[in-house]
């Protein structure tokens, strides 16, 4: 499991952190997510990860079990499938992953890459859809992993292209955090750099999220100019390269950012 925010955190920029949180539900929460970071966990373990009384916990997986959320299997608990409908359902009513599906298949297989579907949520970026390269490629993250948005190809795309205060805010909010030696984490220079996505409509990561990657992305944006989403493809090689790929991959990448702005913009 992605840990850039858990439930525990400070809220995101955009709730009002004046309003009461309810406990108990952030309670479950922390359970689940605990329970998807290790897999599998009694209540002993999750107490000691929690930090919370044993009793505590019991009351909260069993609760998640009757439910038909938590299954319990030796005395250990674990994720049931009823979160895999949850998450299915929700992925399945995004407009951008309704119509943004077939070209981002197309546009993995035209590039021989890793291509995605990104959209912006609580200031960090997840990703909605993302089509795997061959059985060659062990993924470092998968649909509905939370990201930062200023360390992936995809964030820059959809802050370059994200209304200026909400974008401070965010930036404010999260910080530009370093994930590699390669992120970019002044805030001047950041800026400038989305300025030049803006111009280009062309967003990188060259290693900034992970070692060894690179990205490239192109917004999706509305009738008003706004980003909605993000496309984009990764490889463990740079784009542009001449020498490396005949095709050109931010051009494609592009075209199939406005095929999916036309399919969302259609009525």
């Amino acid at each position: 499991m992605n840990k850039l925010r858990r439930v525990d955190d400070e809220p995101p920029f955009m709730t009002d952190s004046r309003a009461p949180l309810a406990q108990t539900t952030v309670t479950s929460l922390r359970v689940v997510e605990a329970l998807d970071e290790h897999g599998r966990l009694g209540v002993t373990a999750l107490a000691a990860e929690l930090d919370l009384a044993k009793g505590t916990v019991h009351k909260h997986v069993t609760t998640l079990e009757r439910l038909g959320y938590v299954v319990k299997e030796d005395r250990e608990y674990r994720l049931g499938l009823g979160f895999l409908g949850v998450g299915v359902n929700s992925q399945r009513r995004l407009d951008v992953y309704r119509v943004g599906r077939g070209p981002t298949d197309r546009l993995s297989k035209a590039t021989d890459t890793v291509a995605s579907l990104m959209v912006a949520e609580h200031g960090r970026g997840r990703y909605a859809y993302r089509v795997p390269h061959g059985d060659e490629y062990e993924l470092a993250h998968h649909e509905g992993d939370v990201l930062p948005l200023h360390a992936t190809a995809g964030g820059k795309a959809i802050l370059a292209y994200t209304p200026a205060d909400r974008r401070e805010e965010i930036l404010e909010s999260h910080g530009l955090p370093p994930m590699t030696e390669h992120t970019i984490t002044d805030r001047d220079a950041f800026r400038e750099e989305l300025r030049s996505v803006r111009d280009t409509r062309t967003a990188y990561d060259r290693e900034e999220l992970l070692d060894g990657w690179h990205c490239v992305a192109a917004p999706i944006t509305n009738e008003e100019g706004d980003a909605v989403a993000a496309v984009s493809v990764s490889a463990e090689t740079e784009f542009g390269d001449a020498s490396k790929r005949t095709q050109d991959v931010p051009g494609l990448v592009i075209s199939t950012a406005t095929a999916i702005e036309n399919k969302l913009r259609s009525p």
